[in-house]
């Protein structure tokens, strides 16, 4: 097993053992262990009560954060017609349709979030493939597939994240930047927070917010407090 590096064992002697943390302390902690030479992204995981195995409790859904992520998205939009105006209009990174459905079966991607209108589905379906994986795959319940391309892209643009529970039942999720005041991370914390607990699938059952943690990109996890 690898050795953790002596920056990381030194950011772990800031945390106290068994200790939960409240919001406020953690996010404070957690800036304090990103010594890393590049802004480190500050992530929020959340193990659910969920089993995801079953499609009725999945957790999936995206939301825009109050703050932003701290990093700008390249948007890729799969549009014709008009539809490739305002998908420039509104400040879409690329935007195509047959060209880059080709493009992408030659293996570039280039950017962050596709979005596509409806009509577009059944070429883009053609990429399916090559985009799942990566999940880039426009999905209507994430809001990328869409007519209004003006608010997908400006929600995207202004800090837009998704969410979803992995084979396991957690949810790993960016909430800012470590160059962030840390009020900004907090509400950007209990933004995504109170968003899982909205969306809390009927058939949970039991405790259905089991633990919540805060890191660095290159820091430990610091445990926080929750209801």
């Amino acid at each position: 097993m690898a050795k953790a590096g002596k920056k990381y064992q030194e950011a772990c002697k800031l945390l106290e053992a068994g200790k939960v943390y409240s919001a406020e302390e953690a996010v404070e902690l957690v800036k304090k262990t990103a010594t890393a030479k590049f802004d480190e992204t500050i992530e929020l995981h959340v193990r659910l009560g969920v089993d995801p195995k079953y499609a009725d409790q999945q957790v999936r859904g995206a939301m825009v954060l109050p703050h932003g992520t701290g990093k700008s998205k390249r948007v890729l939009v799969f549009a014709k017609g008009a539809k490739v105006d305002e998908a420039e209009a509104a400040g879409a990174d690329f935007v195509g349709s047959d060209e880059i459905v080709t493009k992408i079966q030659g293996g570039w991607v280039d950017f962050d979030v596709a979005v596509a209108t409806p009509d577009m589905m059944g070429t883009v379906g053609r990429l399916g493939k090559i985009l799942g994986p990566r999940g880039l795959m426009p999905n209507p319940k994430l809001g990328t597939v869409t007519m209004d391309l003006a608010k997908a892209i400006s929600e995207i643009k202004a800090g837009k994240v998704e969410y979803r529970t992995d084979k396991a039942g957690n949810v790993h999720c960016p909430i800012g930047k470590a160059s962030f005041d840390n009020q900004k991370l907090i509400e950007n914390l209990n933004a995504l927070i109170d968003t899982l607990i909205r969306v809390k699938p009927a058939a949970a059952k039991g405790q259905y917010i089991r633990s919540v943690t805060l890191s660095a990109t290159m820091g430990p996890g610091v445990p926080v407090t929750h209801a």
